[in-house]
């Protein structure tokens, strides 16, 4: 008996005096199927949070022995990946843009006229309409709209409606009265739609921001609330950082004063607009980085976007001959900002659809980085590049950062404008992930969806919502499922100077993840793309 008591006791104390002895965390997740995207693609149980970050990832019984916790989170299996990183959007415009028309859809220009009118019967207060999201290649005939309706319904108050991407808009005319253009306005860059002499209230690329600049500005508190409406949808669907692509200086410094006072918790990733203003002060300043902001590159615009015929093609557009598009600025405007970037030490991001525009801007990288070299200067999109250009991404560390849901969006209409065999150089991402071997993938949204998934399913899949084509669209520059998932973990990061601190679940990294209900990796392809998320968390914190 008395043996038994001392035994009984001495395992009593040994229990003890191992919980004792055990590291206090946190957090401690067990059971998982846990994707860490590191190096080795490795595949864990468990991971112990402290402080915000990953302190270590293993087997659920080896974590188990080392640590303790208040919060032993069993996952049951659940699937856990590095947080998303969309390594291209537009936040703060998804955000402005949640508070006006949405025109995403519109099958016709009646269905166009009819959201905009129920809008503003909804805001009578409002002192301009404003809208985004039509696409005149979803209609019959295919025509852009022309504004003598929104003249008839709004004589007296402006109408803005901007396309899907954003590089082209109809106005009414009393916008273009406040904003003086007229028939004869001419600029670089741009073009007002002019059709027997008069303006039919499209404008292209440029030209949308004579109107645009006349718009108020926005309140700090409306720019609050669009960031924070922003944040909430984007954590619902896995996102912890975010690549904002253009930015002005008010925009950055809102978004740093909501990050300090925890209001703002995604992570910034800030492409700044090549302002005088912004250029001022950050050439002065320098680099800008918190835990939650990095300010380090500029976002320029090579040319527009092809669904609106802006942009610039060596060779003139298969459905429109004698015209190829343009720039948005003089050749030497690219030449003298990288030399800039490069001085200042800046990252240079460049906006480039057209074959000309990736041309020529990879040949301005090309004087300044003159070789391989870790500046990771990037192009935006890289969408139409022609077969004599790809090594230049290769020979110079040019990172491709392009949105793989732009492909399965165009593929409709993409050959009426280049025409079959250009088209083959489109969207063609596996060739391009081959010059670096990598790439970061983004959605490009409001232009897309604002869901990863969508991007990582058009990748492997290269198909859309409607599962077409049923083979698949150019399925020769597919990525695998690996691929298209670091693409938008580590790679993504990788292109922002930050693989040292997030994209995959290793220690010491901030512990972003998110818990979807399926395994990308092995769940039927079709599948993936309507997936679920579980929870997101930011620096441990369920944020979703």
């Amino acid at each position: 008996m008395i043996k038994s008591i001392i035994a009984s006791t001495l395992a009593i104390a040994l229990f003890f005096s191992a919980c004792s002895n055990k590291k206090r965390v946190d957090a401690l997740y067990t059971n998982g199927m846990v994707y860490t995207v590191d190096s080795a693609f490795a595949i864990q149980q468990a991971f112990a949070v402290k402080d915000g970050k990953f302190i270590a990832v293993g087997a659920t019984d080896s974590l188990l022995q080392i640590y303790t916790s208040d919060s032993i989170v069993d996952l049951q299996g659940g699937v856990v990946y590095p947080g998303f990183i969309d390594a291209h959007c537009h936040f703060y415009g998804y955000g402005t843009g949640l508070q006006t028309v949405d025109l995403v859809g519109c099958k016709s220009m009646e269905e166009m006229v009819q959201r905009v009118t129920v809008f503003a019967t909804a805001n009578p207060t409002i002192k301009w309409i404003t809208g985004r999201g039509w696409d005149q290649n979803l209609w019959v005939g295919k025509q852009f709209p022309k504004k003598d309706t929104f003249d008839v319904l709004f004589l007296d108050k402006p109408v803005l409606l901007a396309r899907v991407d954003g590089h082209a808009a109809l106005a009414n005319s009393t916008a273009l009265k406040l904003a003086k253009v007229t028939s004869s306005t001419r600029l670089i860059g741009g073009l007002v739609e002019v059709i027997n002499g008069k303006v039919t209230g499209i404008l292209v690329d440029n030209a949308v921001d004579l109107v645009t600049k006349v718009i108020p500005e926005k309140t700090i508190e409306e720019i609050n609330t669009a960031l924070l409406q922003a944040q909430r949808n984007c954590f619902a669907v896995g996102l912890t950082t975010i690549v904002d692509a253009g930015l002005d200086k008010k925009i950055v410094d809102a978004m740093d004063a909501l990050h300090k006072s925890k209001e703002l918790k995604m992570r910034i990733y800030a492409m700044l607009n090549p302002t005088p203003e912004n250029k001022t002060h950050y050439y002065k300043n320098g680099i800008y980085k918190t835990d939650y902001l990095n300010v380090r590159s500029f976002k320029i615009y090579a040319d527009g976007a092809l669904g609106s015929r802006g942009a610039c093609l060596l060779h003139p557009y298969n459905d429109r001959p004698n015209y190829s598009g343009f720039l948005l600025q003089r050749p030497l405007y690219f030449d003298s900002i990288a030399v800039e970037c490069a001085q200042y030490g800046f990252q240079m991001n460049t906006h480039c659809i057209g074959d000309s525009a990736n041309r020529y801007l990879l040949s301005a990288y090309a004087k300044v980085l003159k070789g391989k070299n870790d500046l990771r200067w990037r192009i935006e999109h890289a969408q139409v590049v022609n077969d004599t250009d790809f090594d230049a991404f290769g020979t110079y560390s040019i990172i491709p950062s392009v949105q793989t849901t732009h492909a399965t969006s165009d593929m409709y209409w993409a050959a009426e404008r280049l025409g079959n065999e250009r088209v083959k150089g489109a969207y063609a991402y596996k060739k391009l992930l081959y010059q670096n071997n990598m790439l970061a993938n983004g959605s490009d949204f409001p232009v897309e969806s604002i869901n990863p998934l969508y991007g990582f399913y058009a990748a492997v899949a290269r198909m859309d919502a409607n599962n077409y084509p049923e083979k698949g669209f150019q399925t020769e520059n597919a990525l695998t499922r690996e691929q298209a998932l670091r693409a938008m973990t580590i790679w993504a990061a990788y292109a922002n100077f930050e693989e040292k601190e997030k994209g995959s679940i290793e220690s010491g990294k901030m512990a972003d993840f998110v818990i979807l209900e399926k395994d990308l990796m092995k769940a039927p392809i079709r599948e993936t793309r309507d997936a679920k998320v579980k929870a997101t968390f930011i620096a441990g914190e369920k944020v979703f």
